[in-house]
């Protein structure tokens, strides 16, 4: 109840985009903090919260923590969830290195043996109860996930030709996506999609790019692959095709959500259909006056066009998708280069691109789906 309702909360209106009133909520968590004498003891064993987990290729899982008692200090053994660590590294809000984090502190952890969940507390501890907890708890958790009945694989176009024929259907899904949080969103909207046609069931929900051991689950599941904002290894792509496991690439979590209501309800209607071209790896980088950044590439699979869409990968995370904007073979403009030789890509709006990232090329198109008319 706010206190000009009678209530005793403190209402501030803020708005992140205008700036609006954020020095003033930062003045009234310091009077109630005052007010309730709200206290954290630097010198006990250090607790608090993780806000957001993820992996990182070159480091592993990071977790970024806000430490709420107690301080947390590199070599800290520590236990979150059914995970535990012992702290390599700290950075701070600035990404600089520092030895410590006090009370009211957000910092990345480098150093954890897993992605934790979001939201879950984290304490410290001596190393030996901490690996007596997490095992334990690791135990609990395979118990709860063991031993999951198949049924013949689906794809959505499949599921609705099932609904149209008035079978009762349980669809097992696979979710991979590039943070911990959008993992938990996915992880509790789809299930809540269940009604008596058709059970949502999730087998699996981690961080990271799709794996070949996430084809493998699915496969032996006869499960649906969601990946949100990832992009599954070359090596996972290969076998879902020879497993035919089916992999849906989504950026929007309400997209996901929306295909899976209309393939429930029988309403998969036209679909946006992508055809995978081919990949370049980003060699070198230029910029040119008056044209931009340029990728120099050197083409690993497939066929690159000019005029096709373009997607930048980086880790396996998509950075960002829009459309390729000029393709140039020395200095000549061709319009398709083949795997095995190498050029120079233009990606229109976008300048950021590294060494190192990948280029996906590919086609979209709209396609009706089996039983239901365009």
């Amino acid at each position: 109840m706010p206190e000009d309702w009678g209530g005793d909360t403190v209402m501030v209106e803020v708005s992140a985009k205008t700036k609006k009133n954020i020095d003033r909520l930062l003045e009234m968590i310091l009077l109630v903090g005052d007010l309730r004498d709200l206290k954290a003891s630097p010198e006990s064993s250090a607790s608090g919260t993780v806000l957001e987990s993820r992996v990182d290729k070159g480091r592993g899982p990071v977790a970024t923590v806000l430490v709420q008692n107690g301080t947390l200090s590199v070599g800290d053994v520590f236990i979150v969830g059914a995970v535990y660590g012992k702290v390599r590294a700290l950075f701070d809000d600035k990404g600089q290195p520092v030895k410590d984090a006090g009370p009211s502190t957000p910092v990345e952890v480098l150093g954890l043996q897993g992605v934790p969940d979001a939201g879950v507390q984290f304490q410290v501890a001596d190393e030996a109860r901490a690996r007596h907890i997490v095992e334990y708890r690791q135990a609990k958790q395979r118990e709860a996930s063991l031993a999951k009945s198949a049924t013949s694989r689906l794809t959505l176009d499949q599921l609705h030709e099932q609904l149209m024929a008035g079978e009762v259907k349980e669809l097992p899904i696979v979710i991979k996506a590039d943070v911990q949080g959008s993992v938990e969103v996915l992880s509790e909207m789809l299930p809540k999609l269940s009604d008596d046609r058709v059970k949502l069931k999730i087998i699996h929900a981690s961080v990271g790019a799709v794996s070949e051991t996430d084809v493998l689950l699915a496969s032996a599941s006869n499960a649906i692959i969601i990946a949100f904002n990832v992009r599954p290894e070359r090596k996972a792509s290969d076998m879902a095709a020879q497993e035919n496991v089916e992999i849906r690439a989504h950026t929007i979590i309400y997209e996901v959500v929306d295909e899976i209501k209309k393939a429930m309800s029988g309403l998969l209607t036209p679909v946006i259909k992508e055809t995978y071209l081919g990949r370049a790896e980003v060699r070198d980088t230029f910029r040119i006056k008056g044209v931009g950044m340029i990728a120099g590439c050197s083409v690993q699979e497939g066929i690159i066009k000019r005029d096709s869409q373009i997607r930048v990968l980086r880790d396996n995370v998509v950075i960002y998708t829009g459309r390729l904007g000029s393709l140039r073979r020395f200095k000549e403009d061709v319009a398709e280069v083949r795997s095995g030789f190498e050029c120079g890509i233009g990606i229109s709006n976008f300048g950021d691109v590294k060494v190192g990232d990948v280029l996906e090329c590919f086609t979209v198109e709209k396609t009706a789906p089996a039983g239901v008319s365009a």
